[in-house]
């Protein structure tokens, strides 16, 4: 009895026709997308105060205008979280749709994650429920389920408690759903997309990944694949880069299970097949998580372009300039940031691979500190300033930025709610058991690699893929080797000293190793480096979409024998 459960979503925005492929794509049970993250909600908390009756997803609208009756006709269910906000909203506007267009669907929501009243000051605050709620749509007949802030794997947890159906307390089951879930959530990222090791594979391949499905199992284990003849690839290494993605430790904690990763087994069962199994559940823990963005006041920046000789000296008379004309404005912004990317060559054939980039960041809770005053002072310097002076752009009026933060409350404290096709409300049960979660101690580290043998100087990505993104203010950078001698060399080589060693910007910050050896695999926890959050843009790469392809290009002295 399996259960073929497709993605047509990793975030707002995704391919808008992937909806369309994957029901035309092949056989599928249900068809999920994610919408959501944390920028996201920010954003929908914006447009539904210009638009109390917006707050939803609305590509996701206009996909099912597209193919609702394709999935009617197939007997696909939709499973999205495309309500984000407003998830009553959007079921309203569906079956609004499904009438117009007169396909007769059911179409139900899950409700009680917005807790935006209780944290004064927020734009948005939302509880991260889990798949049950879902789960009693489906049963009570639902075609189409549309849901507010769930995890991530919800969307694959749901259906398979709805198809199984497994109670709250199927741990190892409901683990092994979570782990499929959370290889489906990010789509093409499972079938080649922003892979490490993409340069091993034929470009065409790469072109336009399909998106994956799981063939999910009533005993929680899964395979990972796609449609025949989708571009991509799935394989050990493209899973485990998403099973690494996003993490922290070994436990994988949600509202209705912590999934332990670090018992998680792959296996290549064939072309474009790879079964995940073996995944230990535990009780889950005994609050939820609340995802809470608020306004966190006014930013502005100005690029200066700095081209040709004497780069540093440039550099630092701009930089006085503009200090000492903030210095005697009325409001001098209250957090200011200087980097200067020397992306220039010496000798450069092209003005551009000539130029260095100076970016001045300013923040402020008032608008006026970051606004007029210094766009002001940085375009005054045009005739005054160092040879060459020009900006990439000229600084606007100040913009708002938000911060995203982690708070805690119990699951009892949060009113889940299944509304159903027919208007009825079905309260649902909260975890009844839960377990403190707590950092798997260390497993025993395998032998290291013979010393014996020459080593050479290279980069680490030579050997080593990785993955890395954002959780809040924090990153994780999740590294993965191919070969039991790689990995009997990366265990002991890639220490969290050397990690920071590596990754300058990280010295100064609390780093945290996890090991999982049955993945080959390292997973660095960087607290802080995000400063508040995605949306308050604290670096240049403000969701560390690339630090493991900066970790990746730091050179080590790597055996010659791994080379």
């Amino acid at each position: 009895m399996t259960l073929r459960i497709g993605n047509a979503s990793g975030f707002y925005g995704d391919r808008f026709d992937a909806l369309r492929e994957m029901l035309t794509g092949g056989p599928l049970d249900v068809l999920t997308g994610d919408y959501l993250a944390e920028l996201t909600m920010l954003i929908l908390g914006r447009d539904r105060l210009k638009n109390p009756a917006g707050g939803y997803a609305r590509t996701f609208l206009r996909q099912l205008e597209e193919c609702l009756g394709l999935a009617h006709e197939r007997g696909v269910r939709v499973v999205a979280n495309a309500g984000g906000l407003n998830p009553a909203g959007l079921a309203d506007a569906v079956r609004e749709l499904a009438g117009r267009l007169g396909i007769p669907v059911r179409v139900a929501h899950v409700e009680g994650d917005d807790l935006t009243e209780r944290y004064p000051h927020s734009l948005a605050a939302h509880a991260y429920l889990g798949g049950a709620g879902i789960a009693v749509c489906l049963r009570e007949g639902a075609d189409v389920v549309v849901t507010g802030r769930v995890t991530d794997a919800a969307l694959v947890t749901g259906p398979a408690m709805a198809h199984f159906g497994w109670g709250p307390r199927a741990y190892d089951r409901l683990a092994g759903a979570v782990v499929a879930g959370h290889v489906l959530e990010c789509g093409t990222q499972a079938t080649g997309g922003n892979y490490a090791f993409f340069a091993d594979h034929d470009p065409a391949r790469l072109r336009h990944p399909g998106f994956p499905l799981a063939e999910l199992h009533e005993d929680g284990t899964s395979v990972i694949t796609k449609h025949d003849g989708t571009g991509g690839l799935v394989d050990i290494g493209t899973v485990t880069a998403q099973l690494l993605y996003e993490t922290q430790g070994a436990r994988y904690a949600g509202p209705d299970v912590t999934a332990r990763l670090d018992t998680a087994r792959l296996t290549q069962e064939g072309p474009d097949r790879v079964r995940i199994e073996g995944v230990r559940g535990e009780a889950p823990p005994p609050a939820l998580k609340v995802g809470r963005n608020r306004l966190g006041g006014f930013r502005n920046e100005v690029v200066f372009v700095l081209t040709g000789l004497d780069i540093e000296r440039k550099a630092a008379l701009v930089r006085d300039q503009m200090e000492a004309a903030l210095d005697t404005a009325k409001s001098r912004p209250a957090d200011m940031r200087w980097d200067l990317a020397r992306t220039d060559h010496p000798d450069a054939l092209t003005e551009e691979t000539a130029s260095a980039l100076l970016r001045l960041v300013v923040r402020d809770a008032n608008q006026e500190a970051v606004g007029r005053a210094f766009s002001g002072a940085a375009i005054e310097l045009a005739l005054a300033s160092y040879p060459g002076f020009h900006v990439m752009a000229p600084p606007g009026t100040g913009a708002p930025y938000g911060v995203f933060e982690d708070v805690y409350v119990p699951h009892g404290a949060v009113p889940h709610v299944a509304v159903l096709h027919d208007g009825r409300r079905v309260p649902v049960a909260q975890a009844d058991d839960t377990l403190v979660l707590e950092d798997v101690p260390q497993p025993p580290l395998p032998e290291p690699l013979s010393p014996e043998g020459p080593t050479r100087r290279a980069p680490l990505g030579l050997v080593a893929g990785a993955r890395s993104g954002d959780k809040g203010g924090n990153a994780n950078v999740g590294v993965w080797v191919r070969t039991d001698d790689a990995w009997r060399w990366l265990v002991h080589q890639l220490t969290a000293d050397r990690f920071q060693n590596l990754i300058t910007e990280s010295r100064h910050l609390k780093v945290v190793r996890h090991t999982l050896p049955n993945l080959r695999a390292l997973n660095f926890v960087v607290e802080g480096i995000l400063g508040e959050g995605v949306a308050a843009q604290h670096r240049f790469d403000p969701q560390a979409k690339a630090l493991g392809e900066w970790l990746r290009s730091r050179h080590l002295d790597i055996p010659e024998a791994l080379l």
